[in-house]
């Protein structure tokens, strides 16, 4: 093992290890909420001339991280570029929910030792989840002394100071929280799209499921105040934006923590965003067992709320969902979704679900083919399972071969692409409303966005178009896309 000059350096004070008797000891301590956010006087001005460049894995609530963290580092007089040769300031924002992407970013990590060669001044750090595990941050000591900064979810509020200390310190800079974090209002945010944005509704997740490390990575659940949260969608419509998705780690359980608000939750926070003049809004992600039926009620009113529900199910087998920890079976399940069914009839729905748990047998994974069938989802993200360290998961015996969990993976994603081409195909010769986002990703003479379903559409246009609601004729129904004719004066659009 090589070791850095930083590795005996005491982190203690900064750091500590995920444990789940701690993080549920934690959930009594008091959450303070931050309102007097300023760049400090000497650090107003550190980045004029120079350059900053935000490198971001894993979920929205990383990519809604990256926004606050480029809004900072804009106020200090950087701006943003996408060439690392040009940047003076990499941050790395990480995720760590599945092993593929902590194995990504330190890939990433060693490539960028070259240009710390060749760029001394150049400040390297690493953020996010991953900097929450003491496992990680440890592999960084020990062999990736170019890194000049780890810090992690709970102080992005903090950069300013800690990016001082990364320039001036001949140490590398390491503040990692373990206490739950705080709410800080009012900070600065450099948002990626000028007409779809990102509108964080709350922090942290309490469900500790078995195989996930979000809960010791993001701590309690801790929400926003609405009148917050209602002033920044207000804000956002004034501004033009035609579509907001409002984030949580687990957002369904939006308002338990506001004890002076009784019985205020999620379905009160978007009953009344619903009369705010933004045309679309979304959700995500919800927990089956915080889903509840003011807020299937409220999402029956329709209006801009739009008719996608994303929905985790992580398996079809009540037994694998108790080990799970997932506090639901089942039945509950495709109850729940039954009855979203029927008050959004046009709904979409996409789900997550987790291949090859510890001991998973073939019968129990057929449960989860057999529920998939029955709820005929528009689409679905599907892992092997990843073992992640300091989840109860992790220590238990895993008795099915690699070789079996790609082949459940295999047909899984077979059935969910036939389910996928299904749901696509009813929307042939439909007239759909599409947000235009941008030119398609294959093609730039074509235009690309989403309908209300959340059903990618890919159409002929004027740039002129990007970031209006336009109507689009489907004329080619495909597995995971559909192409269609922009209509100028257009019929009634459906979905």
């Amino acid at each position: 093992m090589v070791e850095s000059k930083f590795s005996k350096v005491d982190f203690s004070k900064y750091f500590q290890p995920p444990s789940l008797r701690a993080a549920r000891r934690r959930r009594r301590e008091s959450v303070h909420i931050i309102n007097n956010f300023s760049i400090p006087d000497d650090m107003k001005a550190i980045g004029r001339g120079k350059k900053y460049l935000v490198e971001t894995y894993g979920c929205q609530m990383n990519e809604h991280d990256t926004e606050v963290m480029g809004g900072i580092l804009e106020e200090m007089g950087y701006q943003e570029t996408e060439d690392v040769y040009d940047a003076d300031v990499i941050l790395i924002n990480t995720c760590a929910i599945r092993e593929n992407a902590e194995n990504k970013v330190f890939g990433e990590i060693g490539h960028l030792k070259p240009l710390k060669r060749e760029k001394p001044g150049l400040i390297l750090g690493v953020c996010g989840c991953m900097a929450q595990e003491e496992t990680v941050v440890n592999k960084i000591l020990q062999k990736y002394p170019q890194v000049d900064l780890i810090f992690g979810t709970h102080n992005i509020h903090r950069l300013p100071q800690l990016l001082k200390e990364a320039l001036f310190s001949k140490e590398m800079v390491v503040e990692v929280w373990s206490k739950e974090g705080d709410i800080v209002e009012n900070l600065p945010q450099s948002r990626r799209g000028h007409f779809q944005a990102w509108v964080n509704i709350m922090y942290g997740c309490d469900k500790f499921c078995t195989y996930c490390i979000v809960p010791y990575t993001r701590g309690k659940e801790r929400s926003r105040r609405p009148e917050e949260i209602i002033e920044e969608v207000r804000d956002l419509a004034r501004r033009g934006y035609k579509e907001i998705t409002l984030l949580g780690q687990n957002v369904n359980a939006y308002g338990k923590d506001l004890q002076d608000l009784e019985d205020y939750g999620l379905g009160n926070l978007m009953d009344e965003i619903r009369k705010i003049g933004i045309p679309r809004v979304r959700f995500t992600t919800s927990h089956p067992k915080d889903f509840d039926d003011h807020l299937i009620e409220v999402l029956g009113k329709g209006g801009n709320l739009c008719e996608h529900i994303h929905l985790p199910v992580q398996s079809g087998n009540s037994e694998i969902l108790k080990i799970m920890g997932r506090g639901y079976t089942r039945e509950r399940y495709l109850s729940l979704f039954n009855k979203i069914k029927k008050a959004v009839p046009n709904a979409s729905f996409t789900t997550d679900i987790i291949v090859g748990f510890p001991n998973e047998t073939e019968e129990q994974f057929e449960d989860t083919l057999s529920l998939v069938r029955e709820c005929r989802f528009d689409g679905a993200y599907t892992f092997i399972y990843s073992p992640r360290a300091g989840t109860p998961a992790a220590r238990m015996t895993d008795n099915v071969p690699m070789e079996v969990k790609k082949e459940r993976l295999l047909r899984l994603n077979k059935l969910i692409d036939e389910l996928a081409s299904a749901s696509n195909a009813r929307y042939q010769d439909q007239v759909v409303e599409v947000l235009v986002e941008g030119e398609s990703r294959k093609n730039s003479e074509v235009l690309s966005g989403h309908t209300r379903t959340n059903k990618v559409v890919n159409f002929r246009g004027p740039k002129s178009l990007i970031g209006e609601l336009v109507h689009v004729k489907i004329t080619d129904a495909k597995m995971w896309s559909l192409d269609g004719e922009w209509q100028r004066e257009p019929e009634a659009a459906g979905r």
